[in-house]
C-alpha cells in the first residue's frame, strides 16, 4: 500500500471493519445510502436521462463492508451494469462479499487495492463513482482525488462522483474528544485498552463538555467498538467546510472546476440555504440573504445551523448535468417519502394560493412558501407518469371555459417555489423519458 495509507489505518480496518455490519440482516434488510439511489444520482448527475442499461459503470472507492455497493446492484439488478468494490480492507471486503452472496447479486467486481493505485488497474472508465468517508482520511485528500478523477469517464457522456467527506462545524466537539483521548492515551498502542480508556472516560465527562452536549448529532460511539474507534480513535481525520470544499473540488483558485450539489442525509440541500434554516422565525433581512450568492448562502447556513455533521455531495463536470425545471418534456416526481399528488395539493391548497407555513416532520423544516394559483392543482397531477407538459395541457383543459389560459411559461413561474421547496428537500425530482427507454 502507498505510504498515504498510515499503517495505523489499514491495521484498523482489518481489526474493526467498518461499518459494523451482521451479513444476516441482509436476509431481511437493506441498508440504504442517501447518494446511490438512482433517481438521485439521475436527477443530479445526468440530467435525469440516465436509463442504467446501456453498459453502466459504478465504482465504490474505499466501499469498506458494502452498505453502498450492495444498494447500487440491488437496484441494477437484471441490467448489464456493473459494480466494482474497491477497498484495502480484506476483513471488510469478506464482509461485503457475504452479504452480496445472501442477496445472491452477481453483478459486483472485488478489488483489494488502495483508491490511490487505481490509474493503474485498467479499471475505467466509470460513469459514476461513489467515495463515501474515505478522501478525509488521507494524508494528502487530493491526490486520492485525482485517483478517482484518472479512472472518471471523460467522454461525450462525462461520470460523475458521489462523495462524503466530514464536516467541521458539526464534528467540533468530535475533534475536542480526539485531542483529548490522545493526550489520555499517550503511548497506548492496543486498540481494545484504548477504546476501554474511551468508553470510561464518556461515562465520566461533565455536562459541560462540547462533545456531551452535541452527542444527540452522532451515534457511531454506539455502534460498537468498530463504531467509536472510527468515531473517536482514528489516527488519521479531518474536515471540511462547505467553502473549503468549494475552494478544492469548485471554482476556487486551484480548485479542479466542478459543479457541487449538496444534499444532506433526509434533509437535501435545506440546512445549506438561510431561508429555510431560518425559517420558524426569519429576520427582516431573509429577503436578502436570498440574493447572495450561493456560495455565501451555503457558507452563512452552516455556520447558523451548525449540525452538519458530514458533507455529502454530486460532483459533477458542469451544471448542465442536473434535470432543468421549465422544460415540458421532464417528468416530475415524489421520493423518498410516500408523498401522493392528492396528499401534496390537500397540503400546499390549505391556504387558498397564500403564502402559509410549511412545517416538513421528516426533516424539522418550517418555512413559508407561496403556492401560487396552480400549485396545489399541479401537484395533484403529479403520479411520476405524466410530464409536465402532460400536466399542463390537463390544466389548460379543466380551464377552457376560462377567459384567461396559461401558457407553460406561466404555470412554470406560477409553481417555482413549490418545486424549489420540495426539490430542495429532495422530495421531488425529475426524469427525462429518455431515462425510461
Amino acid at each position: 500500500m502507498p505510504d498515504n495509507y498510515l499503517p495505523e489505518v489499514r491495521h484498523q480496518y482489518e481489526a474493526l471493519p467498518y461499518p459494523p455490519c451482521d451479513p444476516q440482516d441482509d436476509h431481511h434488510r437493506l441498508a440504504q445510502t442517501w447518494l446511490e439511489d438512482l433517481p438521485m444520482i439521475n436527477h443530479y448527475c445526468f440530467a435525469g436521462k440516465q436509463s442504467f442499461r446501456q453498459g453502466f459503470r459504478a465504482l465504490v472507492a474505499g466501499g469498506g463492508t458494502g452498505d453502498a455497493s450492495i444498494f447500487l446492484a440491488e437496484q441494477l439488478r437484471g441490467t448489464n451494469a456493473q459494480v466494482v468494490h474497491l477497498d484495502m480492507s480484506a476483513a471488510s471486503i469478506a464482509l461485503a462479499q457475504e452479504r452480496a452472496r445472501i442477496r445472491s447479486l452477481t453483478n459486483i467486481s472485488w478489488v483489494h487495492d488502495s483508491l490511490l493505485n487505481l490509474p493503474g488497474l485498467g479499471l475505467a472508465p466509470f460513469d459514476y463513482i461513489n467515495c463515501s468517508g474515505v478522501l478525509h482520511h488521507l494524508a494528502d485528500p487530493d491526490l486520492g482525488l485525482r485517483a478517482l478523477l484518472g479512472v472518471l469517464r471523460t467522454d461525450e457522456q462525462p461520470g460523475s462522483l458521489g462523495l462524503m467527506v466530514y464536516a467541521s462545524t458539526g464534528r467540533t466537539g468530535v475533534y475536542q474528544m480526539q485531542s483529548l483521548l490522545r493526550m489520555v492515551n499517550g503511548t497506548e498502542t492496543d486498540a481494545q485498552r484504548k477504546i476501554s480508556t474511551a468508553r470510561a472516560l464518556l461515562a465520566s465527562l461533565p455536562p459541560g463538555n462540547w462533545f456531551l452536549r452535541g452527542e444527540d448529532l452522532h451515534h457511531d460511539h454506539r455502534m460498537g467498538d468498530a463504531g467509536l474507534y472510527d468515531l473517536l480513535l482514528h489516527s488519521q481525520d479531518r474536515s471540511y467546510s462547505v467553502g473549503e470544499l468549494i475552494d478544492w473540488l469548485g471554482d476556487g483558485p486551484g480548485g479542479h472546476g466542478f459543479h457541487l450539489s449538496f444534499s444532506d442525509v433526509q434533509r437535501g440541500r435545506a440546512p445549506y440555504q438561510p431561508h429555510m434554516v431560518l425559517g420558524r422565525q426569519p429576520p427582516p433581512f431573509i429577503e436578502a440573504l436570498r440574493r447572495l450568492p450561493q456560495r455565501q448562502q451555503y457558507e452563512m447556513a452552516e455556520l447558523m445551523i451548525g449540525d452538519i455533521i458530514t458533507h455529502s455531495f454530486y460532483a459533477t463536470r458542469h451544471a448542465g448535468t442536473i434535470a432543468p425545471y421549465g422544460d415540458p418534456a421532464y417528468i416530475p416526481f415524489f421520493f423518498h417519502e410516500p408523498l401522493t399528488g392528492d396528499v401534496a395539493a390537500q397540503v400546499f391548497g390549505s391556504s387558498g394560493g397564500q403564502p402559509f407555513r410549511l412545517s416538513h416532520q421528516h426533516s424539522g423544516v418550517s418555512l413559508m412558501v407561496n403556492p401560487g394559483q396552480y400549485g396545489a392543482r399541479i401537484l395533484r397531477l403529479i403520479d411520476g407518469e405524466r410530464s409536465f407538459g402532460e400536466i399542463f395541457a390537463q390544466l389548460r383543459a379543466e380551464d377552457a371555459a376560462s377567459a384567461v389560459i396559461a401558457d407553460d411559461a406561466t404555470l412554470f413561474a406560477d409553481f417555482k417555489d413549490c418545486y424549489d421547496t420540495l426539490n430542495a428537500l429532495e422530495r421531488l425530482l425529475l426524469k427525462h423519458p429518455q431515462s425510461l427507454a
